[in-house]
């Protein structure tokens, strides 16, 4: 069955659903559970399937370039209110994304069908070892091992796995995400990102037959897509120093506000902020288009986004002072998660591997206009 595709200009109102996210996200960090409920709050403003393939019933926006700045603001605003929630959102568009790309027509219909269940999607490439392996072949394969790190564990309703076959490059295998008996969340013992539940998931025995296989073996780790769609999650984090920054304005005592060396580390915030903002936007507009450059840029993106957030949360703390490690107050609970997002893998690997690129050439085009 076909599904009518939305229009791009019907946007839902985001600034409408962050006090709801905010105050659910403050619940969900005082007492970690899967978030349920702010999951719900984006499935009633239709981010669940927005970004989601036409068969699937997703959006239609008349240019990739559209699609991305129209997601950028999603994943900020989402970050803004709870990067818990960002993260798991991330994941959901990450996997809406590789259906999009690799997925066949009965995969994106069934998706539409769990789409309009409310159910997301994860996507989990972590693994301990000796990793996930399908073993078998036809009908009769299988997938064994387990996954680690993997965000939404238990509660997401599918995740899209990596796993790798006796030869060739790994693929990618749609698994269900809720079996509570394949979850272990023991070791997720944290001081932010606490919703995330990213856990310990077994997967031994799923199937991995041809209806559970997406795409071709080695899509999943094809370039720039691979590398370039790293911008998202800087995008969540990108949304988490903007809604640091905004709580610090709103913390600034009289005081601070009226001493110009306050003033002056108020203005480095905002200097790193918009900063972060600026390279996020261009990293956002260079995947979209698949250039070839993209990955290198969006490495170097990521680098700077880290040091964005590091400079506001310690300018928000000498700003604000002891009052922004209290529990309850948004400035500690941002400054948390962030502190824990911001490692997500290598980041020092990637920055390396950008000025790698930018020492053998210059990844800026002759044709790039800044006006």
């Amino acid at each position: 069955m076909s599904r009518p595709q939305a229009q791009a200009d019907h946007r839902p109102d985001l600034a409408s659903l962050h006090a709801r996210l905010c105050t659910l996200g403050a619940q969900y960090d005082a007492t970690p559970a899967f978030p349920a409920d702010s999951l719900a709050v984006l499935t009633g403003a239709g981010l669940n399937r927005r970004y989601a393939p036409l068969a699937s019933g997703g959006t239609t926006f008349g240019s990739a370039r559209l699609e991305a700045l129209d997601l950028l603001d999603s994943l900020r605003v989402v970050g803004r209110a709870d990067l818990s929630l960002g993260r798991l959102f991330e994941g959901h568009v990450n996997a809406l994304k590789l259906f999009a790309w690799y997925g066949a027509l009965d995969q994106t219909r069934r998706l539409g069908d769990h789409l309009d269940r409310g159910l997301y999607y994860g996507v989990w490439a972590t693994e301990p070892a000796p990793g996930v392996r399908i073993v078998g072949t036809g009908e009769s394969a299988i997938v064994e091992g387990a996954k680690a790190f993997a965000t939404g564990a238990g509660g997401l309703g599918f995740a899209v796995i990596t796993a790798r076959a006796e030869v060739g490059p790994r693929r990618m295998v749609i698994v269900p995400a809720d079996r509570t008996g394949r979850t272990d969340l023991a070791g997720w013992q944290v001081r932010g990102m606490r919703a995330t539940g990213s856990g310990l998931y077994d997967v031994t025995g799923l199937p991995a037959t041809r209806e559970a296989c997406l795409g071709a073996p080695g899509d999943y780790d094809r370039e720039p897509r691979f590398t370039a769609g790293a911008w998202r999650f800087t995008a969540v984090q990108l949304g988490g120093i903007e809604g640091l920054l905004m709580e610090l304005r709103l913390a600034m005592s009289e005081g601070a506000r009226n001493d110009p060396l306050q003033r002056a580390k108020f203005a480095e915030a905002v200097v790193a902020t918009r900063t972060a903002g600026f390279w996020v936007r261009e990293a956002a507009l260079r995947s979209a288009d698949e250039d070839p450059d993209a990955p290198a840029f969006v490495q170097m993106t990521r680098g700077v986004v880290e040091r964005a957030g590091l400079d506001v949360m310690e300018l928000a703390a000498r700003i604000v002072g002891t009052r922004s490690a209290f529990d309850g107050q948004r400035i500690d609970k941002i400054s948390r998660d962030l502190s824990l997002y911001l490692r997500q893998a290598g980041p020092d690997h990637a920055r390396d591997q950008a000025a790698l690129a930018w020492l053998d050439h210059d990844v800026w085009s002759v044709d790039d206009r800044l006006w």
